[in-house]
């Protein structure tokens, strides 16, 4: 008489553990789809200096699932999001302001910004294989060829914000005047934050 076969164990699914609260911040990554380049994790940003400790981008989790509309609304295009920015602390936001106290570039610590509360972040276009767009300027450019409505560009770098801003605002997001590259999600109201994320060891 055969032996009666071993019974069927069902795999323990097995959850990572996250250093942070998944009912109040998201964390995107590469993995998602996105090319991550968190510019103030490194001297390649404007103050010339290392404002994170490390880079990882959270946004409130409602803006993180429009922003992943919006990188699924490009890849048909040929496109994918390049990420620089999301929440950002406010004692992070401070050390800006001490380099650029001009209110049309950096909004005071004292009153906050987007950023300060997970709701605004700093992206481009990158194609499928993750090379980033002409924009006409770099990121954190101040200038008038960093403005939103500058046309004397070529065409094709206007197409590209073009699509940016369309794709963007389809999904709940409004841009500002003086920065092509700066989105707000619009639905909700947080509060603003100092939490700071942990560094991996």
């Amino acid at each position: 008489m055969a032996p009666p076969p071993e019974p069927i164990v069902s795999p323990v699914l097995q959850k990572a553990v996250l250093d942070y609260d998944t009912t109040l911040w998201t964390e995107l990554k590469a993995e998602d789809g996105y090319v991550i380049d968190i510019k103030y994790a490194t001297k390649d940003n404007f103050v010339k200096e290392v404002i994170y400790p490390c880079g990882r981008m959270f946004l409130r989790p409602n803006v993180a699932v429009a922003l992943a509309k919006v990188n699924a609304d490009l890849l048909p295009k040929g496109y994918k999001l390049k990420l620089f920015d999301g929440y950002r602390p406010r004692p992070a936001q401070q050390k800006l302001w001490d380099k650029v106290p001009d209110r049309n570039y950096v909004a005071p610590p004292s009153e906050g910004s987007m950023h300060n509360r997970g709701v605004a972040l700093d992206l481009t276009l990158a194609d499928l294989q993750g090379k980033e767009i002409d924009m006409g300027t770099t990121y954190d450019f101040f200038g008038p060829r960093a403005h939103r409505d500058f046309q004397e560009l070529p065409e094709q770098i206007l197409k590209h914000r073009q699509l940016l801003r369309s794709a963007m605002e389809a999904n709940g997001f409004q841009s500002i005047r003086t920065e092509w590259w700066h989105y707000s999600f619009t639905k909700g109201s947080y509060p603003l934050d100092d939490w700071q994320w942990a560094c991996p060891d």
